[in-house]
């Protein structure tokens, strides 16, 4: 008798975000540095069998593989066990031959480049031979998904940030204006940042983040609950990084969107006039639905 299988994916991500300033250039979002793009992640079910109107078909004496092709679509080199998956949807004990039903990547996971902008892949295996267990009567229908969770990072290159005590000197830069930056292909982007005075010799840069995918968000190492947080941290302990009052910690807000405040904890010294680089690490996990993915 005939087994039909359908099948599905629910994606969870996992991403280190990673914000940096450098030289100048123009005012906005811009390409040139990175690829740019929304996408980390893509995966799908390799074929179980021959295809009859759309799902995959095979009868109960026959045996089948069980493979998922994650595919690196950002601008983030996945390392060995950045990726994990896990088969849900059907009951263990109804398939014979899948020793494990969560398994990880072995092995590097290419970013895309120039050279290779399609970026590297691989195909995690859990089942050669696979089996259903049991006989089936007429038809039975089996909806397979997967949930995949995985580590990722953003980078986004502010070439300009201003450190002037002085606001009425007209020279070398400007503080209170929006700010070039560019982005890496990744599922969380950055959609603006701007630079403001926050009082006498102190400035701050306002961050907007966008979780472009969708999907639920947790901090790496916690379970996914009702709150959409994530965390991050600057490099430089000249800055403090808040988000609605919390250090270090931010949450996204009913429409995907989460605004950092980066400033500096202490005035800058008199006749200060120069510009200079700073990072910020963003640190999350992030699930969405399969339809692409990623982030």
């Amino acid at each position: 008798m005939k087994l039909k299988i359908s099948l599905l994916f629910t994606l969870t991500i996992g991403v280190l975000f990673l914000l940096t300033s450098c030289a100048p250039t123009e005012k906005g979002v811009v390409k040139g540095v990175f690829l740019g793009g929304e996408l980390g992640i893509a995966a799908k079910f390799e074929a179980f069998s021959v295809q009859e109107e759309g799902v995959y078909s095979i009868y109960d004496t026959e045996t089948f593989p069980v493979e998922v092709l994650v595919q690196n679509k950002g601008e983030y080199e996945l390392k060995p066990g950045d990726v994990t998956v896990k088969l849900l949807g059907v009951s263990p004990d109804e398939f014979s031959g899948i020793p494990a039903w969560t398994l990880q990547n072995k092995n590097t996971i290419l970013k895309k480049s120039e050279l290779a902008p399609e970026g590297g892949e691989e195909t995690i295996s859990f089942a050669d031979n696979a089996k259903f267990a049991g006989k089936v009567t007429g038809l039975l229908d089996r909806q397979w998904f997967a949930n995949i969770e995985y580590n990722y990072e953003t980078s986004v290159i502010i070439p300009e940030v201003c450190l002037k005590e002085d606001l009425k000197d007209q020279r070398v830069c400007e503080v209170k204006e929006a700010k070039t930056f560019f982005v890496s292909g990744a599922p969380m982007v950055v959609t603006s940042v701007s630079e403001e005075s926050a009082g006498q010799g102190i400035v701050a840069l306002r961050i907007k983040a966008v979780n472009k995918r969708g999907g639920k968000v947790t901090k790496q190492g916690e379970e996914f609950g009702i709150r959409n947080t994530f965390t991050y941290s600057m490099d430089d302990p000249a800055w403090e990084c808040q988000s609605t009052g919390k250090v270090n910690e931010a949450r996204l807000q009913q429409d995907g969107t989460a605004e950092i405040i980066c400033k500096l904890k202490e005035p800058l010294a008199e006749e200060t006039l120069q510009t200079k680089q700073v990072a910020l690490k963003r640190c999350e996990l992030n699930r969405v639905s399969s339809e692409c993915f990623i982030f």
